[in-house]
């Protein structure tokens, strides 16, 4: 098995997150990191032999095989563009860009290299969410009738929770359904092996204005601020996003995402109907999968690897009886990818998201708050 080096630019939550799934391949090492805030802290915290406060600087010294960019969605393109075109791999955490033309511009910039390229919609992985897609793809529920589900959070439930993801010119049109609504539908995008044609969208802001904190916070810290701590920031980017969808295999279907549904720490849930049988998923219950009968006894399908389909048991890590969740769904999809890096070249149709998928979901995004604005149906 051969060795690679990689390198992660952005050391926030999910940074952090793909340095540790990284390390849990076996083959990968992380040899340097780049943040613009205390990057030599940030490598010495999480064992990182290299730091750096320029990405640019960080790509020309060390000899990196791939990239992870887990940066606000504004830098994605020049990131991403700058390692393709000094022949690194790369892999970009979702959206893949803030605009359509970004991310066809990457998508032509990796296809001319022949590059690997990933996108992380991690939500893939999860064992049962991957049965699913098997399930469908053998014609196990029929045709696909609809579709349902959520993402709820509440991490921006107050209006004195902030984040650079607030604000446009950090995270694009969209703030909600690109953060999190993107993962739903490329889930179900996945599962059922088709695309979304048609949208009908509403969004919703709540909170009109929010308290800029003037001192930095960490997303997900819950640090407690002073009122003198704070400036008034108006809000516009939505807090709540509802879109019905319907998809070129006939099936009909809604979702509803929220940063503001309080309770709800992160908690996907995806129902899928068919002309023989129905699918429930929660990724707070991630390792079981409810099936839905209409002439025998309605079952719950729990995660074992001997039971479950051959593609499954290969996403699968451990044993019935031992929990896989979000961390692991990372150490897969980027097992998948340097799979690809090692084999040499970007799969026709790979497992993972890639960024033909990348300028899907923006060109979706894009129709989608297209919608919103004008308050009817658009077609994809």
């Amino acid at each position: 098995m051969k060795q690679f080096r990689a390198g992660v630019i952005g050391i926030g939550f999910i940074g952090a997150a793909h340095i540790e799934a990284l390390r849990r391949l076996g083959n990968v090492t992380v040899e340097a990191l780049c943040s613009r805030t205390n990057p030599d802290k940030k490598a010495a915290s999480l064992c990182v032999p290299s730091a750096y406060p320029d990405y640019r600087e960080m790509l020309d010294r060390e000899k990196l095989d791939c990239v992870h960019i887990c940066t606000p969605n504004n830098s994605h393109f020049e990131i991403a563009k700058y390692a393709l075109e000094r022949g690194v791999h790369v892999v970009l955490e979702k959206p893949m860009t803030c605009s359509i033309s970004e991310a066809q511009e990457l998508l032509a910039v990796a296809k001319k290299t022949g590059l690997v390229h990933g996108i992380n919609f991690n939500c893939r992985f999860y064992p049962m969410v991957y049965e699913m897609r098997e399930m469908v793809r053998t014609g196990a529920l029929g045709n696909i009738y609809h579709i349902g589900g959520s993402y709820l959070q509440d991490w921006l439930y107050l209006d004195t929770d902030y984040s650079w993801r607030l604000e446009k010119e950090w995270s694009g049109k969209s703030r909600v359904f690109a953060d999190i609504g993107t993962h739903w539908m490329d889930l179900v995008q996945f599962v059922t092996g088709s695309r979304v044609s048609e949208v009908l969208a509403d969004f919703a802001i709540f909170h009109k204005t929010r308290k800029k904190p003037l001192k930095a916070i960490d997303t997900f810290s819950g640090m407690a601020l002073s009122p003198e701590d704070y400036a008034e920031k108006t809000i516009d980017t939505e807090d709540y996003a509802h879109v019905a969808f319907h998809m070129e295999n006939g099936a009909h279907g809604s979702c509803t995402v929220s940063q503001v549904f309080a309770g709800r720490k992160n908690k996907l849930t995806v129902s899928v109907g068919g002309s023989k049988r129905a699918l429930t998923w929660d990724s707070e219950n991630s390792n079981a999968l409810w099936i839905g009968s209409r002439e025998s006894a309605n079952g719950e399908l729990v995660k074992d690897p001997s039971i479950l389909s051959a593609p499954t048991g290969k996403i699968t890590s451990y044993p019935g009886g031992h929990v896989e969740g979000f961390p692991d769904t990372f150490k897969q999809t980027f097992k998948k990818i340097y799979e690809a890096i090692e084999a040499g070249t970007q799969p026709a149709k790979p497992d993972f998201a890639d960024f033909n998928d990348g300028l899907a979901e923006m060109i979706l995004i894009e129709n989608i708050v297209k919608s919103a604005n004008e308050r009817r149906w658009v077609s994809i």
